[in-house]
């Protein structure tokens, strides 16, 4: 069974519940976009795990919660193939330059990533059918919320580009804040997304050549 299996069968009676009772059109496109964020996140933690410098030099409890963050989003990823019965349409994504070889970038990014993933679930929260689906969403968004944590206490033990730790980190709002508190953290950021559809114009970039071109990412050096 994948890794993370534990956490997927944590999920599965939720989901079951939530199956039983009626899936609509509408539940299955936030799902699908759903799919194709976590599809990024495995993406962006494997290779934060397997290329960037600064990992073997966390301690190793970081270490550890970086490797449990990639077991947490390939069982969301499984959780949702489970119901559009089929793998994510995007499987190479693109990212800025320097994504995995300087911190600072991977930090930035990867809150970047996990303040959107927190407001797609949101929208889930807001436009799923039925009460077991918003439960769940509720539920996956409490976990992408911890790891920007993550990401944010990560800060203290990853070098910048002055040698000293990274203390201030710029996220989805586009304005660097400090890595520790008092921050600007104080509430989950909806992104005031009301539809899943801007979630998934927020995190093209990242799966579209084109518009990862676009947007000055590295299109030289795609991730699958």
């Amino acid at each position: 069974m994948f890794v993370g299996a534990s956490a997927f069968q944590a999920l599965v009676p939720s989901f079951a519940a939530a199956k039983s009772s009626g899936v609509t059109k509408g539940d299955v496109a936030i799902v699908s976009a759903a799919q194709i964020a976590e599809a990024l996140a495995v993406t962006t933690y494997t290779n934060i795990i397997n290329n960037a410098p600064f990992f073997h030099r966390l301690p190793s409890d970081d270490q550890g919660y970086l490797v449990a963050a990639r077991q947490e989003e390939m069982s969301h990823y499984a959780l949702e193939m489970s119901v559009t019965a089929k793998p994510s349409p995007f499987t190479t994504f693109y990212y800025p330059p320097k994504m995995f070889s300087d911190a600072q970038t991977t930090l930035n990014v990867l809150v970047t990533l996990e303040d959107a993933f927190i407001a797609a679930y949101l929208v889930g929260v807001r436009n799923f059918s039925t009460p077991d689906l918003r439960v769940l969403a509720a539920r996956i968004m409490g976990i992408e919320s911890d790891h920007r944590t993550l990401a944010r206490v990560l800060g203290a033990d990853v070098a910048g580009k002055d040698g000293g730790p990274i203390t201030k980190i710029t996220g989805v709002q586009g304005t660097a804040e400090p890595a520790d508190p008092p921050n600007n953290n104080g509430y989950e950021r909806t992104l005031r997304w009301t539809n899943i559809s801007q979630a998934v114009t927020a995190l093209t970039p990242f799966a579209d050549k084109t518009a990862a071109a676009n947007a000055g990412f590295d299109t030289t050096k795609p991730y699958q």
